[in-house]
């Protein structure tokens, strides 16, 4: 599985954007996929998946302002930013697990990882 991170920019505070992740290669549908973000000099955390049953998970963080979705027909899983801050501020990743994997927040669980797009919320 090839993943393709994009959707990143420059939003003030309270801002949106949607980071969308297309992945490459077979059984998408069967893969649980992560969002995670780096900021500089910190360790990457986890934001948002969801897994192959369609489940979702936000961290609590963000739970009450992005939310995740996926489109199996486009291989593709978005992350919708709402009520942007700057701490929001950071490399954002896309991952992939599986298949047929259970929800995880530790990034080690990950298999496949896009390039990393870059969100930066300022005024």
């Amino acid at each position: 599985v090839q993943l393709q991170a994009s959707g990143g920019g420059l939003v003030q505070p309270g801002g949106s954007l949607r980071l969308s992740c297309a992945a490459s290669g077979r059984a998408f549908s069967s893969y649980t996929i992560g969002w995670f973000r780096q900021a500089p000099g910190k360790e990457r955390d986890f934001v948002a998946a969801t897994t192959w049953r369609d489940r979702t998970y936000l961290a609590d963080s963000v739970e009450d302002r992005f939310t995740i979705s996926r489109d199996n027909a486009k291989n593709t899983v978005y992350l919708q930013m709402n009520s942007l801050k700057p701490e929001d501020t950071a490399v954002y990743y896309c991952a992939a697990r599986g298949p047929r994997s259970t929800f995880e927040t530790r990034s080690r669980k990950y298999d496949y990882w896009g390039q990393g797009t870059q969100v930066t919320v300022s005024s």
